[in-house]
């Protein structure tokens, strides 16, 4: 493995001065982990207590349960319009999914191009033994091919895409997607699609890029349940790709976890035939909560807002002379405030914050009043 060559993180740092200051008896007024504030359903937790009690406590296969697969076929050809069979699908936590994906696709001294700024997916390239090579995205934060087509070498073996993204909010369009497609398809390069967030979309639509293809080939959909159920600490999701990747990423499993919990699985498969109304329950609060910060936000004239298009963060840029590691510890400093670097999504981010807006909403109002309290006193 290649432990030693990972990068302290700038985002764990925050969150581990969180907890410090939190065993300390000090309060904290967070906005930073991406962390839906509702608890899961209370049918989605009976399906998988009803489990339990019947026998869902032994081993199973790999690649997940029948009904969680099944379910996740069902689902992603209905929803997405991925033109998936059952051994295109396997049940794996969305973190480890990044991982498995990424080894199942690898090479000797591969490389893979992550999004600048982007979710954390240079550490499991180097954990897979690849180079991470940064593409900036666009002023807008939309995907920037040219950026891509430059950045894309011999050794690429895949291309990281997140959308809706984290941290940025911004959702990309069909179009856009397409002509990445036949790029890689054109040079043999994978797709990994971060979809976490597919849920969570407001001003306009979500386009999987595996919809593009007639059946799995080139492109690996990665999805997850802790954002659309409220089910984090599931660690429940999923990954849709070409059977003979997906079968490598079995063979991970087997020699690493055996299998994830089975009563989970069932309560997964729940969730995805039958949960819609979860969903479209939190997205209602989620609009209100994204309004709510969208206007707190615009009374700081140091804050430079974009518009959320999906997922649950905000991602504004400052105008304080100050970088955004520093600013972000001086405010906790100050106003018991937490938010993320924006540094700690790659270098574009720096002079931006990450603010996420799946705390309840009487959070955000105190922390927002604790930031325009900061940039009144740190012009």
């Amino acid at each position: 493995m290649f432990l030693d060559k990972l990068q302290d993180s700038p985002s764990l740092e925050m969150i581990n001065l969180v907890f410090q200051m939190k065993t300390a008896g000090k309060e904290v007024i967070s906005l930073a982990p991406g962390d839906p504030s509702f608890d899961t359903p209370k049918e989605i937790v009976e399906v998988a207590h009803k489990s339990m009690l019947e026998g869902g406590t032994h081993y199973v296969h790999s690649y997940g349960t029948l009904d969680v697969r099944n379910a996740i076929v069902d689902k992603v050809r209905r929803k997405n319009g991925i033109r998936a069979k059952l051994e295109n699908a396997i049940f794996i936590t969305a973190k480890m999914a990044v991982f498995a994906s990424l080894a199942s696709v690898s090479g000797r001294s591969y490389e893979a191009l992550v999004p600048d700024p982007g979710y954390f997916y240079s550490e499991p390239i180097v954990l897979t033994g690849g180079k991470p090579v940064r593409y900036r995205l666009s002023p807008s934060f939309g995907l920037d091919l040219d950026e891509i087509k430059k950045k894309t070498g011999p050794k690429t073996r895949a291309i990281v895409i997140n959308t809706p993204s984290n941290p940025t909010g911004t959702v990309f369009g069909r179009s856009e997607l397409r002509e990445l497609y036949d790029f890689c398809y054109d040079r043999d390069v994978y797709i990994l699609s971060d979809e976490a967030y597919e849920d969570l979309v407001y001003s306009r639509e979500h386009v999987s890029v595996g919809s593009l293809e007639k059946s799995p080939e080139r492109v690996l959909s990665l999805y997850t349940l802790s954002k659309s159920y409220s089910m984090p600490g599931w660690r429940a999701g999923y990954v849709v790709g070409p059977e003979e990747r997906v079968a490598l990423m079995n063979k991970l499993l087997e020699h690493t976890v055996t299998c994830f919990p089975p009563f989970i699985m069932h309560a997964s498969a729940y969730a995805l035939n039958s949960g819609d109304r979860f969903i479209q329950e939190f997205k209602k609060e989620y609009v209100k909560r994204r309004r709510l910060l969208h206007d707190r936000m615009a009374e700081i004239p140091a804050l430079e807002p974009a518009e959320v298009e999906g997922s649950f963060y905000a991602f504004p840029g400052y105008k304080v002379k100050m970088n955004s590691r520093e600013l972000s510890r001086k405010l906790l400093r100050d106003q018991n405030v937490a938010v993320l670097p924006g540094t700690a999504f790659g270098p574009s981010g720096e002079k931006h914050l990450r603010l996420c807006f799946a705390a309840p909403e009487e959070t955000i109002e105190r922390a927002m009043d604790g930031m325009k309290a900061f940039f009144a006193e740190n012009p």
